[in-house]
């Protein structure tokens, strides 16, 4: 039986084995001096050092501390749904492991997801301790998320300190990279009272940084992708028949262009070429073939879309009967 407490802490690590006894004393520290009931479920992805181990240990001292194992790497987004999948709190928190955020934060948290009303509240790392090689590229990311998913309040998207009302983790699914738009795919299930909270930022006191600049490539690729599903994943015909159709018509145009010049000069009997010595008829040609294949995909994503089983899935918040 699924026996509900107050908060939920999911933690994701790799390779965080120094850290992870200070961090759970701190955890417990907090939750005993505000009176909580809780559950620290912390998710290792695959470390190679004794991370799992440590867990052990800290689980045998303290039963409110719970563990999974990948047998691999798999990245921040599956632990974080592995965790969301047995979280039993009201509200859950995520934090990472790194000692960067502060536990201190919970109980403030907590009070803006019970008492505001919040369906998620994120963290705002406003003064951070990272280089500028890191900070320059990360506001330039935030400002492009903001824009993108419409969430004009969030100032920091990839902060790793978040709460949410259960419901919240129970209704959206976290996979590949998208831990990075938690708050957008919320938004796109329909919780879209989401706050901010600034948080304090620490330096971090054991290993080293597990992500590199490569991630700011892959989270505009992601955040392309969760646009296109949230305004056409049930509709792909939309995109691509339109673009398709446009540019069918642009090169049916041109073509008509081009044979009428030829045209024109026959009947004046004046000097003429033929019509494929002109770059203009490859490219509207190009223009009628890429349309035509742009509207046979938005026309086989509709044929799957019918077919998906999820197709008249919809989120519903209450009912009256």
């Amino acid at each position: 039986m699924d026996n509900k407490i107050d908060i939920s802490v999911i933690v994701p690590l790799y390779n965080e084995a120094e850290s992870l006894p200070e961090l759970t004393e701190w955890i417990a520290r907090v939750m005993d001096e505000h009176n909580f009931s809780y559950e620290v479920i912390m998710v290792d992805d695959g470390s190679t050092d004794d991370s799992w181990k440590v867990i052990e240990q800290l689980h045998a001292k303290n039963e409110a501390i719970h563990g999974v194992s990948f047998r691999r790497n798999y990245g921040k987004s599956p632990a974080l749904n592995t965790g969301f999948e047995r979280a039993r709190g009201n509200v859950v928190i995520t934090m990472d492991a790194d000692l960067q955020d502060s536990p201190d934060e919970i109980p403030e948290l907590y009070r803006m997801i019970v008492e505001d009303g919040y369906d998620l509240v994120s963290g705002w790392k406003k003064k951070r301790y990272d280089p500028l090689s890191k900070t320059l590229p990360t506001k330039l990311f935030n400002a492009t998320a903001r824009r993108v998913s419409g969430i004009k309040n969030l100032h920091d998207f990839n902060c790793g300190l978040k709460a949410y009302r259960r419901e919240v983790v129970k209704h959206i699914e976290v996979y590949g990279d998208m831990h990075r738009y938690i708050p957008y795919l919320a938004k796109n299930a329909g919780f879209d009272k989401i706050g901010e909270k600034v948080v304090h930022h620490q330096a971090r006191k054991y290993g080293k940084t597990k992500f590199g600049l490569d991630r700011f490539v892959n989270g505009y690729l992601d955040l392309a992708t969760l646009w296109f599903q949230s305004k056409f994943g049930v509709k792909p015909m939309h995109f691509f028949g339109l673009l398709g159709s446009l540019m069918f018509i642009i090169g049916l145009i041109a073509v008509m262009v081009v044979g009428g010049i030829k045209l024109y000069h026959i009947v004046h009997q004046q000097p003429h070429s033929l019509v494929t010595d002109s770059p203009y008829f490859y490219l509207a040609l190009t223009c009628m073939i890429l349309g035509t294949q742009l509207f046979l995909t938005g026309f086989l994503g509709e044929l799957v879309v019918r077919n998906s089983p999820s197709r008249n899935h919809y989120e519903i918040a209450d009912e009256l009967k």
